[in-house]
């Protein structure tokens, strides 16, 4: 009886393994699991951003207003026959390369 006994529990071990730890075990599928997780969490994020960007070039395709604005935030530019008002905080100082310092 003690021999069956233990040939049974052996048996029992032989079964478990490959269900804990077997290529299609509980472990594995835990892993890829979180694995699966991580990438849904990495792709709202790029959807999230793509939104953005997909606002973006078509406001860019579809207006000009879009292009003046980042003209002129970015590249500093202005219009034909605009004037261009800079206002300094006291004490800050004109950057160089200013058309207003370029004049003097």
């Amino acid at each position: 009886m003690k021999a069956l006994s233990v040939a049974l529990m052996a048996l029992i071990v032989v079964i478990q393994y490959p269900l804990w730890l077997g290529k299609g075990g509980w472990m594995r599928v835990w892993d890829v699991d979180q694995q699966i997780k991580s990438q849904r969490d990495k792709n709202l994020g790029l959807q999230k951003r793509n939104v953005v960007l997909e606002a973006e070039v078509r406001d860019l395709k579809q207006g000009v207003e879009a292009v003046e604005e980042r003209a002129r935030s970015e590249l500093g530019m202005i219009k034909q026959d605009e004037v261009f008002f800079q206002l300094l905080e006291p004490g800050q100082r004109v950057p160089p390369g200013n058309p207003v310092t370029a004049q003097k």
